[in-house]
């Protein structure tokens, strides 16, 4: 395969909400917590949308027939699907993310690429970042996420299902050689029940196997994903996180090991939090008129504050301008603080930059 030593290595995390809809339902009702439940899967033709584990013990799997599943699992609990309450969660859970980076691919309300190659929080450690998410997310929204993390989005999937539930799994650059040669090709995103069965046809049952094949074999027996299943065979995915929605934001946090005691310790860490806001607004603000500034702080006890103001700039900010909502937001000497964020929101695309006169 080609020689990709001199390529950047990006640091990919890919978060899954653990059997979302009836984690959502068993939040709000603790009593559901032992039982078995699915979501979905009422009349003669439902089918089931997911299920919590102890249903998966009895075999209840998602997309299976209600009926079926009863069948298996006669003490299944069917609930319905309230999709207003799934979206809110799932709102949560994205914000917390793009509180980390502003680099989130969505692939559903439950599941999401991040690219933290850039992202200086948490030492720069992507796993911690990944642990960090994880807590998040079980405290604020109170339900567990697993994660994986990896160099690309093929390894960073793999690696969130590896250990779930409430999971998370690394494969560090190093080791990728070693986990994919051993790797079933079922676990290959793409791999169905039909492609698994001609591989097995064919004596290929590992990432290793598909290696031994040559890439034109792959293609004459595959079509175009044969060569795909050989690139992946060797762990290779180029496929950049791709960011759709407009930044209506861009804010940076930190997280400190130690609780900042003051006011006088928050504006301390203010300028390397600007310089981090700095280059992160350079990438993704750089032409957008700034609206408001905001700072977020979240005490030890991990009740969360935001201030924010209007404040158009025309240049990058400065501690200056943060300085006076970080002075109105801590107040209270006796609460150290746990993490403090700032952030700019861009003015909505078209509307004014200046306030009209009433007959303009």
């Amino acid at each position: 395969m080609a020689d990709n030593a001199t390529a950047p290595v990006r640091k990919i995390i890919h978060v899954d909400c653990d059997c979302f809809y009836a984690a959502v339902e068993m939040r709000d009702n603790p009593d559901l917590r032992e039982r078995p439940i699915a979501v979905g899967g009422a009349g003669r033709r439902g089918v089931i949308t997911t299920c919590n584990y102890p249903a998966r013990r009895f075999g209840v799997r998602s997309a299976m027939p209600g009926g079926e599943a009863l069948r298996l699992c006669p003490d299944l609990t069917l609930l319905p699907v309230d999709m207003p309450r799934y979206r809110a969660a799932s709102q949560q859970v994205m914000t917390i993310l793009r509180e980390l980076t502003e680099w989130v691919e969505p692939l559903s309300l439950d599941e999401a690429y991040l690219d933290v190659s850039e992202v200086t929080a948490c030492k720069g450690s992507a796993t911690l970042m990944a642990q960090y998410l994880r807590e998040r997310v079980r405290e604020e929204v109170g339900i567990t996420l697993s994660a994986g993390v990896a160099p690309n989005k093929f390894l960073a999937k793999i690696a969130s299902d590896w250990q779930k539930p409430d999971g998370l799994f690394v494969i560090r650059p190093e080791d990728v050689d070693g986990f994919v040669r051993q790797l079933p090709v079922e676990k290959i995103h793409g791999v169905g029940q039909v492609t698994a069965r001609r591989l097995h046809e064919l004596s290929i049952f590992t990432c290793d196997d598909l290696r031994q094949q040559r890439p034109e074999q792959l293609v004459e027996w595959f079509g175009k994903q044969g060569y795909r299943l050989h690139r992946l065979a060797y762990g290779e995915d180029d496929r950049p996180v791709v960011v759709t929605r407009e930044a209506k934001s861009v804010s940076v946090e930190r997280t400190f090991a130690a609780d900042l005691p003051n006011l006088q310790a928050c504006q301390a860490v203010l300028p390397s939090l600007l310089e981090e806001l700095a280059g992160r607004l350079s990438r993704r603000g750089r032409d957008k008129p700034v609206h408001k500034l905001f700072v977020k702080i979240r005490y030890s006890d991990f009740s969360t504050h935001t201030l924010e103001r209007v404040r158009a700039l025309s240049g990058p900010p400065q501690v200056d301008d943060y300085q006076p909502l970080l002075a109105a937001l801590v107040t209270d000497a006796q609460r150290p603080i746990r993490l403090l964020g700032l952030g700019v929101r861009f003015q909505a695309s078209g509307a004014p930059t200046r306030q009209l006169r009433l007959f303009d």
